[in-house]
C-alpha cells in the first residue's frame, strides 16, 4: 500500500505540476477559455476577472503538485485538490455532455485535447486523488520542515514571475497558429487529407402548433402546404469532420469595408503589422520605439498596418503620434486576441508568412531586426 501511494503521489505531483506549466506558457490562453464557459452559462459579467482567475488557478497548480510531491499539509493540500478535480471533471464532463465548449483547455494549446479525452483525463485523476484524499493520514513529508517551506516559497515566487513574464513578453513556447514561420493564408485553408463534416438539408415546419423536423427524402406522407407551415431549413451536421482550419475569421477589411485580406497577404514584399485591441494603453516607453521603427521602415518602403477592433472615432482620441504611419484596418476581436497575447504586438510578415514578432515591451529587439533589413525593392 505505501508503495502505491508514493507512486500514486508521484504521477499526480507530476501532472499537476507538468498542467499549471503548459497553461502558465500562456495564461491568457486559459482566461479566453474561462469566457467561453461565462458566455455560455450567462456569466458575462465576469469576464474583466477571468485573467485573475486563471493566474490564480495556474499557480495552485503548481503549488499543489509540489505540495503531493514533498508531501507537506497534506490534510489541506488533499482537500483542495479534490475539490480542484471535481471541479474540472464537472467542466471537461460540461464540455464533452453538452456539446457547447469543443474543448476545456486543460493542457492549453501546445497540448491540444478532446473533449473525451480531457474528461477521461479527470476522471483517472479523481480516482488518484480520491485514493490519496483516503490514506491522507499515512502520507510522511518527504523532506523536513524548513526544505518543504523553501520548495513551496520558490515555487510560488516562479509560479507567479513566470506568468508575469509572458503576460508582458510573449509566450516562451509559441503552440499558437500565428507562431513564427506559419503561412497565415496556408493556415486559413482545412489541413490536408482532412474530411469535411458531413451534411443533410434539415427543414422544420409547424404543424397543430408543434414544430416538426425532417429532411428532404423523408417528407411526412400527410404534408400538404394547409397544415404544414414552413419555420426554416438549415443544414444539420450528421457526422463530424475534421477539416476546421488551425486560422478562422482573420478578415482584414479598409475602414470603408473593403477586403484586403488576400490582396495583403499575397504580396511579396516585408509588411509590419501592429495588433491593437480595445483596452490598448499608450504609456511607457513603446510608442517612441515604435515610431522609430517605422521611421526606418518608411525609408526602406516598408509598409505599415494597424489590425485593430478599436473603432476609428476611438483611435482619433487617444492616437499616440506613431499612428499616423499605419493604416488601419478591421479585424474580429477573437482573432486579434489568438494572434497577439500582448496589447499591442508588432508582427514581420512577407507574402502571408510570419517573419518575426514583437511585444509592445521587446521592440527594441524589433528596432534592431527592421534596421538590418533590406528594403523592399533593394
Amino acid at each position: 500500500m505505501k508503495i502505491l501511494l508514493t507512486i500514486t503521489r508521484i504521477i499526480v505531483g507530476v501532472l499537476f505540476i507538468f498542467s499549471g506549466l503548459v497553461k502558465a506558457n500562456d495564461p491568457l490562453g486559459l482566461s479566453y477559455k474561462m469566457q467561453e464557459f461565462f458566455e455560455v452559462w450567462g456569466w458575462s459579467f465576469l469576464d474583466n476577472y477571468t485573467l485573475t482567475f486563471s493566474v490564480a488557478m495556474i499557480a495552485f497548480e503548481i503549488i499543489a503538485g509540489v505540495a503531493v510531491l514533498v508531501g507537506w499539509q497534506m490534510k489541506l493540500f488533499s482537500w483542495l485538490l479534490l475539490l480542484l478535480i471535481i471541479f474540472f471533471t464537472f467542466l471537461t464532463g460540461y464540455a464533452l455532455f453538452s456539446g457547447k465548449i469543443r474543448e476545456c483547455g486543460c493542457f492549453g494549446d501546445c497540448i491540444p485535447l478532446t473533449a473525451d479525452q480531457s474528461f477521461l483525463k479527470d476522471l483517472l485523476l479523481l480516482v488518484l486523488i480520491a485514493f490519496i484524499f483516503w490514506q491522507q493520514n499515512k502520507i510522511k513529508p518527504a523532506l523536513n520542515k524548513t526544505f518543504s517551506l523553501a520548495a513551496l516559497f520558490f515555487t510560488v515566487i516562479f509560479s507567479f514571475a513566470f506568468q508575469w513574464y509572458v503576460l508582458i513578453h510573449l509566450p516562451v513556447k509559441d503552440c499558437l497558429p500565428y507562431k513564427i514561420g506559419n503561412n497565415i493564408p496556408e493556415k486559413m485553408q482545412a489541413p490536408p487529407g482532412s474530411i469535411p463534416d458531413s451534411t443533410v438539408i434539415s427543414f422544420v415546419y409547424e404543424k397543430a402548433g408543434k414544430q416538426v423536423e425532417f429532411t428532404a427524402d423523408n417528407f411526412p406522407a400527410d404534408y400538404d402546404d394547409a397544415t404544414y407551415k414552413f419555420v426554416k431549413r438549415y443544414d444539420k451536421v450528421v457526422r463530424k469532420g475534421n477539416a476546421s482550419p488551425a486560422i478562422k475569421d482573420f478578415t482584414l477589411q479598409t475602414f470603408a469595408g473593403t477586403d484586403t485580406t488576400q490582396a495583403l497577404l499575397n504580396t511579396d514584399e516585408y509588411q509590419l503589422y501592429l495588433f491593437l485591441k480595445n483596452g490598448y494603453s499608450t504609456t511607457g516607453e513603446w510608442p517612441g520605439k515604435l515610431d522609430m521603427i517605422m521611421r526606418i521602415a518608411d525609408k526602406k518602403h516598408i509598409k505599415g498596418y494597424m489590425v485593430t477592433n478599436v473603432p476609428m472615432e476611438t483611435l482619433r482620441q487617444n492616437p499616440p503620434d506613431v499612428f499616423y504611419a499605419f493604416m488601419p484596418l478591421r479585424c474580429d476581436a477573437t482573432a486579434i486576441k489568438t494572434a497577439a497575447r500582448t496589447n499591442p504586438a508588432l508582427f514581420l510578415i512577407k507574402k502571408g508568412t510570419i517573419l518575426n514578432k514583437w511585444s509592445y515591451a521587446d521592440l527594441e529587439q524589433a528596432l534592431l531586426v527592421v534596421s538590418n533589413l533590406k528594403g523592399n525593392g533593394e
